[in-house]
């Protein structure tokens, strides 16, 4: 997928060009409605459906400190929007100045930079631009006055609810993973860089991947199931989340995986970890050879359980 990091980018992609916005933190099923309208439009009547999306979440910098963790870090989401179909992604950077735009000017400068602009698909309720006093109306009035349509998807109701990141997100905190699934769509992961550690899982004979996430949020503590998807190669393996409480270290909580049945050097590599399993909670074992039948018997009970055929 092509990456467009500034608005004025859009003049390379071929018209007419269709606009799903949103912040998409997550591609969850109401994300995945918007983007699908767009996909739609363009299998209709030509053109290119173009996802555009922010970065960082727009939160971190209206609300720094009420900011909630992600869902889907930028590098996860186009990974994401890629999977869903789109060729053309424009990511614009977020910050204090882009913030203060109207939301008139945003939407005019998609319009001078488009060839042409034919559409722009939304979240029903999708507010932008400076104090959000962009919405669905304003976009029809100037859609009306610039020649392209709105579409202003409703919002997507999973098992009663209303799907939002917000659901998702405190499910995955308190260990609901079948609820996040049903509101997802897909089985929740994190898209993390495997990081050099210290070694000690190498010892143990379990060597493990530890993932530099990018403010993602996490399930509870604890050893899961896990899918690992390294370069379009998935493999079964088996995740611990927290301190490692038997061994002395910096006190940092961490995302470790071993991946099962598989051989190679994934250090600077980015791979992805969905969680399929709750296994086991977090335990402080009394010495290393105890810890290390542990983990042979999680991955026992991985293969038994989750990973049978």
């Amino acid at each position: 997928m092509r990456i467009l990091r500034a608005i004025e980018e859009l003049a390379s992609v071929e018209g007419p060009v269709v606009i799903a916005a949103g912040v998409f933190d997550g591609m969850h099923l109401g994300h995945q409605a918007v983007l699908r309208a767009a996909l739609d439009a363009v299998r209709d009547s030509g053109g290119t459906a173009v996802a555009l999306t922010f970065d960082p979440h727009p939160a971190r910098i209206l609300r720094p400190s009420q900011a909630p963790r992600l869902l889907t870090s930028t590098a996860h989401k186009l990974r994401l929007m890629e999977d869903f179909g789109f060729r053309e992604a424009l990511v614009v950077p977020f910050d204090r100045a882009f913030a203060e735009i109207e939301p008139e000017d945003f939407v005019l400068r998609l319009v001078r930079a488009a060839r042409p602009l034919a559409g722009i698909c939304v979240g029903q309720g999708w507010l932008f631009g400076r104090a959000r006093r962009g919405d669905g109306e304003l976009l029809r009035r100037l859609g009306a006055a610039n020649g392209f349509l709105t579409t202003e998807v409703p919002s997507v109701m999973a098992g009663g609810r209303t799907v939002s990141s917000t659901l998702i997100r405190a499910a995955i905190e308190s260990g609901d993973l079948a609820g996040a699934r049903d509101l997802l769509g897909r089985d929740y992961g994190i898209l993390g860089t495997v990081l050099r550690g210290e070694g000690i899982g190498r010892t143990l004979g379990f060597p493990t991947a530890n993932l530099a996430a990018h403010n993602e949020q996490f399930p509870p503590d604890g050893v899961y199931a896990v899918r690992v998807c390294v370069d379009g190669i998935t493999a079964p393996g088996v995740a611990n989340i927290g301190f490692r409480p038997t061994i002395a270290g910096s006190g940092q909580r961490l995302l470790e995986v071993h991946l099962l049945d598989f051989s190679g050097d994934l250090y600077g590599r980015d791979i992805e970890a969905t969680f399929l399993r709750f296994l086991r909670g977090e335990r402080k074992f009394s010495d290393l050879q105890t810890l290390r039948a542990a983990i042979a018997a999680d991955i026992e009970a991985a293969r038994r359980d989750v990973f049978v055929g």
